[in-house]
């Protein structure tokens, strides 16, 4: 994830950037298979995420429905699905564990990520990511059922601090597909 400057636009990127890592991890691909993915009870989410032990944090609201909390795991940063080889996840009593092996810059990296409480009220996340492009890193979530999303807002919805508002699978829609050349001009 490349952090922007002081800009607006750069500080909402930013904010965008860990609202959607903080649903299952930003630098730490969370979501296995479908099957494996811990879906999250849908409506109004509080998630708090705190990378490093600066004690900083960005709090965000997520309107959420099962697709939506899908789509935001598929899409969780640099160690999405389709930049890991290989995935394992333990479930036990206590909690879940997730260990991925993936690329990043086309290094090796890995992540690990330890998961506890439930998907249903309250859960937090601890994420350790490491490798050769990318420093040893830990960030931490904590997510909080709210109650059903508020009125005027729909699923995708991510709320920011000052209380913008981005929905997440309309900024998908209207991003460039990566195999569209532009023509000068048009």
């Amino acid at each position: 994830m490349r952090f922007c400057k002081t800009t607006l636009q750069g500080n909402a990127r930013l904010h965008v950037a860990l609202s959607i890592g903080a649903v299952f991890g930003v630098l730490a691909a969370s979501h296995a298979s479908a099957a494996d993915a811990p879906a999250r009870k849908p409506g109004l989410w509080e998630v708090k995420t705190a990378i490093g032990d600066h004690g900083r944090a960005v709090t965000v609201q997520q309107c959420i429905d099962a697709s939506t909390d899908q789509m935001l795991q598929s899409s969780a940063g640099p160690f999405s699905l389709p930049a890991c080889t290989s995935r394992e996840v333990k479930t036990s009593d206590s909690g879940m564990t997730i260990d991925s092996k993936c690329k990043f810059n086309g290094k090796p990296a890995s992540a690990h990520a330890d998961i506890t409480g439930s998907f249903d009220s309250a859960y937090t996340m601890t994420v350790t990511a490491e490798g050769s492009d990318l420093p040893a890193t830990k960030m931490t979530m904590e997510g909080k059922w709210l109650g059903a999303c508020a009125a005027g807002q729909q699923p995708g919805d991510v709320i920011m601090a000052g209380g913008v508002k981005v929905n997440i699978p309309e900024l998908q829609k209207r991003a460039p597909t990566p195999d569209v050349a532009t023509q000068p001009g048009k």
